[in-house]
């Protein structure tokens, strides 16, 4: 069903409760005095933002404002995800010291903001609406990024990012060029029809598609465009970082997904995809493999928790990718699990690298040491859960999401990376359980203060930890979820 501009504002309730939260927090910053008010305000916004979203689960898929947008249940899945991890980044910097020195009516304003692009990547039905939902989550993560004041690490992460960002948005915009001037269009079904029809050149159309991959590829921080996120990592606010990790990641895989499964690939009746003059398959494994051991074997040396947590979230990208190597709608759904397992389990270990953070005032692994003897025990135990949910240990959600992976693309007889992932997987083991054996077994410094996890850190805490159990044994709900939302898809 398409939707003209009037008659879409009735099914644009999430973006419009989110950007209203925007307008009036603009204006309680002038306003305001005490600016943690600010704080709940965002979050009580985008708690309205999140019931739209849930209340619009089961309306007939629509194209929205002259098929810019799209509404399915697809596009819902992804924003719950960005709505869950803003409001969970919200809540940890009302207790972070970091973002206590931040001007904060506009700090959440942006990253409310940075939330709303996330939306338009998840729902974009057109290149040129990809593009600015893209920049818009972009631009405003370069700001969250070099947002401390007087912090050289900031500044010079979000410079970082701002290069390699613009390389990137330049290479996928020239991409899109290619795609408008062989098909003449920007919609994704009129990019669909005209590529089955056309005899356009095969190397033309793969080159195109190249182009167009980095810039996606840029938001999931897969290689070669992984290079910023261990300084944007380590440089940023943890908050945002931990926000960061996993929406923008996300973020990355909806737009990749929308455009190369619904614009240009085809749904065939026995459940597999394919692409038109592409040899789809090979690129991407090669691109998986190249992902994932790098990130495990760079995250090796870290010695700062946040580098090697964005090592760590590369590798992961690394295994996401997997799921479009299979061309089939297993390797899909595998994709959606695993992208709310991780987002549950790193949520989790960014909380505890903020407790420590806030506690001693640094991010290196030593100032883990002897945790659990120093009054962290608490945070000791959640954050070993996370980690063996990360290595993909059982019985861990990280654990099930893993083996639908490695199951999706064994059943396309990808064998080769099959085996090359379980090798990365032994890679990771030693990294993470590195940090489980410092928290445990090392005698802490005399110097090393007592740790004591903050009241607002344990709810949350307990929660992410109690899901990372309960989805590694008890895993239906959640898989029966990811295949609602790929209903748009089947059809």
């Amino acid at each position: 069903m398409d939707f003209g501009n009037l008659a879409s504002i009735k099914l644009f309730y999430p973006e419009i409760a989110l950007a209203s939260t925007v307008v009036l927090l603009t204006i309680l910053d002038l306003l305001v005095a005490h600016k943690r008010a600010l704080a709940y305000i965002g979050m009580a916004g985008a708690l309205v933002s999140l019931g739209f979203t849930v209340d619009l689960y089961g309306t007939p898929p629509a194209l929205l404002f002259h098929q810019l947008v799209v509404l399915d249940n697809f596009s819902l899945f992804f924003k719950v995800l960005s709505l869950v991890a803003v409001i969970v980044a919200i809540w940890m910097s009302i207790s972070s010291k970091e973002v206590a020195q931040l001007h904060l009516g506009e700090y959440y304003i942006v990253l409310l903001t940075c939330a709303l692009g996330m939306f338009f990547m998840a729902s974009a039905n057109n290149l040129l609406m990809a593009y600015l939902g893209l920049e818009l989550v972009s631009l405003t993560s370069y700001i969250l990024t070099g947002m401390l004041p007087h912090n050289r690490r900031s500044t010079e992460a979000a410079l970082k990012y701002l290069i390699y960002g613009g390389v990137a948005s330049g290479t996928m915009i020239y991409g899109m060029s290619w795609i408008f001037g062989l098909t003449g269009s920007l919609d994704y079904a009129a990019i669909n029809t005209a590529l089955a029809q056309t005899g356009a050149s095969p190397v033309a159309i793969y080159f195109a598609f190249v182009f167009i991959l980095a810039g996606f590829g840029y938001k999931m921080a897969f290689a070669p465009f992984h290079m910023w996120s261990p300084d944007v990592y380590q440089g940023a606010p943890i908050p945002f970082t931990a926000f960061l990790s996993v929406a923008s990641n996300a973020a990355g895989v909806a737009i990749l997904i929308r455009f190369f499964y619904s614009g240009v690939a085809t749904l065939a009746p026995d459940g597999n995809w394919t692409f038109p003059e592409m040899p789809w398959s090979d690129l991407i494994m090669w691109l998986s493999i190249a992902t994932m051991t790098i990130g495990n074997l760079s995250a090796l040396n870290q010695r700062n928790v946040k580098r090697l947590l964005a090592y760590s979230g590369i590798a992961h990208a690394g295994y996401i990718m997997m799921g479009l190597v299979a061309l089939n709608t297993a390797g899909l759904n595998a994709i959606l699990f695993y992208v709310v397992a991780y987002l549950i389990m790193n949520l989790g270990a960014f909380l505890v690298v903020m407790v420590i953070a806030n506690a001693t005032g640094r991010e290196e692994i030593d100032a883990y040491r002897g945790l659990a003897r120093r009054g962290g025990g608490f945070a000791a135990v959640c954050m070993a859960i996370f980690l063996f949910s990360l290595t993909g240990l059982p019985p861990t959600a990280g654990f099930i999401g893993k083996f639908l992976l490695l199951a999706s693309i064994i059943q396309a007889h990808f064998y080769l990376l099959a085996v090359i992932a379980l090798l990365n997987t032994v890679v990771s083991l030693y990294y993470y359980m590195r940090i489980v054996k410092i928290m445990f077994f090392d005698e802490p410094n005399p110097a090393d203060p007592q740790i004591h996890t903050m009241s607002s850190a344990v709810p949350l805490l307990g929660v992410f930890t109690l899901l990372t159990l309960v989805f590694g044994l008890y895993w239906s709900p959640l898989l029966t979820y990811t295949q609602d939302s790929l209903a748009f898809f089947a059809k």
